[in-house]
C-alpha cells in the first residue's frame, strides 16, 4: 500500500508541484525521440514509441555549456519527465551555462528488466551525440535523478555495459548526482525478476550499483534526505553511506555525500524546497568536476 501511494505521489504530485519554467534566455524543445528510427524498428516495441522522449531546456546564446540529464522517480513503475527546479536555482543555470534534459523512460512491470536502464543509457548517448548542435559541450554532461531516477543514474554511470553499445565509456560522464537513489538492487527490480527476499533485504548483485563500485568512476555527489526525519525511505541513507565508504576506501578521488536535516524522501524530486546548502554543493561539484577534467 505504501509503495502504491508513493508511485501515485510521483505520477500525480511531483510534475505539478515542481515543473519549472524556462527563462527569457533559454529555449525548450519538447518530446525529442532519443532512439534512432533504426533502433525503434529493430526493437518493434509500441511502448518504446510511447515513452522514449526527452525535453531539452538550453541557454540560447551560450556556447560550450554543461548539460544535466534528469531521470524522474516513481519506483520504476510511475512518474513522468519534468525539469527539476533545484538545478534551475544553481549559479551555473542562472549564468546561462547549464542545459537541463528531462527524460521519460519505459516503466515496469510493463517494460521488462532492463529496458528502463537501456532507455537511460540511450538518452545519454543521444545527448552525447547531439548536444553540440545546440551549443553544448559533450565533455560536460552530468547525470542525475531522484529515487528510481537515482538508481538509473548509478546503473548507467557505474556499470559500463549500458553505454558500451554506443561506443561510450564511463569516462565520458562528467559527474553523477543520484538523489536518494537505491544503491542496492532496486526493490521493484527484485520483485519483477524474482529475486528472493523481502523489500528491505539488501541484495548486491549485477542489478545493484554497489556491485560496480570502483575508484575509476566519474565524480559522484550522493544526495540524501534525513534518516532522522522518519520520512526518508528506510535503509536508503545507510546503503548510500556504504557506497560512499567503499568509494573512499578504494581511493576514488572525488566523491561527496550530504544528508539534509529535516528533508525526507521528498528531496528526490529536487523541488523548490531543496536546501540552499545542497544547491551550493551542486554548484561546487559542477565547478570542481569540470576543472578536474
Amino acid at each position: 500500500m505504501k509503495m502504491r501511494l508513493l508511485a501515485v505521489f510521483f505520477v500525480l504530485f511531483v510534475p505539478l508541484c515542481v515543473n519549472a519554467e524556462e527563462t527569457s534566455n533559454t529555449e525548450t524543445v519538447k518530446n525529442i525521440p532519443y532512439y534512432t528510427d533504426e533502433a525503434i524498428k529493430a526493437e518493434n516495441d509500441p511502448y518504446q514509441k510511447e515513452r522514449c522522449f526527452l525535453d531539452l531546456c538550453y541557454p540560447k546564446d551560450s556556447k560550450g555549456f554543461a548539460t544535466l540529464i534528469w531521470f524522474h522517480g516513481g519506483g520504476l513503475s510511475g512518474g513522468s519527465k519534468y525539469l527539476p527546479p533545484a538545478y534551475m536555482q544553481t549559479d551555473l543555470y542562472k549564468k546561462g551555462k547549464l542545459a537541463i534534459i528531462a527524460v521519460n523512460y519505459r516503466l515496469g512491470p510493463k517494460a521488462e528488466y532492463p529496458k528502463y536502464i537501456k532507455d537511460a543509457a540511450a538518452s545519454f548517448a543521444w545527448t552525447y551525440r547531439n548536444i553540440a548542435k545546440y551549443g553544448g559541450d559533450p565533455s560536460k554532461i552530468f547525470v542525475s535523478g531522484g529515487s528510481a531516477g537515482g538508481y538509473l543514474t548509478m546503473m548507467i554511470g557505474m556499470d559500463p555495459q549500458w553505454l558500451a553499445p554506443y561506443g561510450i565509456g564511463l569516462d565520458k560522464i562528467a559527474g553523477l548526482l543520484p538523489v536518494s537513489g537505491q544503491a542496492t538492487s532496486h526493490f521493484n527490480v527484485k520483485k519483477w525478476i524474482g529475486t528472493p527476499g523481502k523489500r528491505y533485504a539488501p541484495v548486491i548483485d549485477k542489478t545493484a550499483p554497489l556491485f560496480f563500485v570502483s575508484k575509476d568512476l566519474s565524480p559522484i555527489y550522493l544526495i540524501l534526505g534525513d534518516r532522522k526525519s522518519g520520512k526518508e525511505i528506510p535503509c536508503r541513507v545507510e546503503e548510500n553511506e556504504l557506497l560512499y565508504s567503499a568509494l573512499k576506501a578504494l581511493n576514488h578521488p572525488f566523491v561527496m555525500f550530504s544528508e539534509s536535516p529535516g528533508m525526507g524522501h521528498g528531496i528526490a524530486s529536487m523541488g523548490k524546497d531543496t536546501p540552499d546548502k545542497v544547491i551550493k554543493n551542486i554548484d561546487e561539484f559542477f565547478a570542481k568536476a569540470v576543472k578536474e577534467q
